[in-house]
């Protein structure tokens, strides 16, 4: 990767969309969405870009995402809750992962369900978006030769994990390997980020639904 000036306003622009929503400068909940899409629309539109070029487009939506999504959020969190992670921690103590403000859904429906909404806005619109799109794309624009995929791949599912640090390890964890199968999912059906979209989102219908229940 040779480092010019776009170059380091490219990272630039990559640490302020993983930066600016753990800030703390804007206090209403959620509401860091907003100034982080606009600036991806102005980054892409100066780059002669739109959504459409990351993977976004209401023209590819149909039902088949919505179908693939489902199963494989099912397939996902079956598989992470009840064979990873339990084989995971027979292996390794770690401490059980930081639910924070999300327990309170527990027996509050109307937190329950504006959470469950965020969780189709924030987790399946605004990170795939930001992270399986806008930084994937800003990476793989950064590096060549025939690896430039895979490097951007994995550096961007890295950068998804850490972005759930407050979790904690399990969280981390479980966010890189869900990232993974998100970002995978998109790219192998031809970048269409709508697959992406819907399992991400359904899978956090399905934990938050868990959790809610008192799980």
């Amino acid at each position: 990767m040779k480092i010019t000036k776009d170059s380091w306003i490219t990272l630039c622009a990559i640490l302020f969309v993983v930066v600016l929503p753990h800030a703390g400068i804007i206090p209403f909940p959620f509401a860091y969405s907003i100034p982080v899409l606009v600036f991806v629309w102005l980054f892409l539109k100066h780059n002669k870009e739109n959504f459409t070029s990351i993977g976004f487009s209401f023209k590819q939506f149909h039902i088949k995402p919505v179908l693939i999504g489902l199963g494989s959020a099912i397939a996902l969190f079956s598989f992470l809750n009840w064979v990873f992670f339990p084989l995971l921690l027979k292996l390794i103590d770690l401490p059980a992962v930081n639910l924070g403000d999300f327990t309170k859904i527990r027996g509050d429906t109307t937190f329950y369900i504006f959470i469950l909404a965020m969780g189709w806005i924030i987790g399946g619109f605004y990170e795939e978006i930001v992270f399986h799109g806008f930084i994937f794309t800003r990476l793989e624009k950064l590096f060549s030769g025939r690896y430039a995929m895979l490097i951007s791949f994995l550096l961007s599912n890295i950068i998804f994990a850490l972005y759930h640090l407050q979790l904690g390890p399990i969280g981390v964890i479980n966010a890189f390997i869900a990232g993974i199968c998100y970002h995978a999912l998109m790219l192998y059906f031809k970048r269409n980020m709508w697959y992406a979209i819907f399992c991400h989102a359904i899978y956090d219908t399905i934990a938050l639904t868990y959790i809610y229940a008192g799980y």
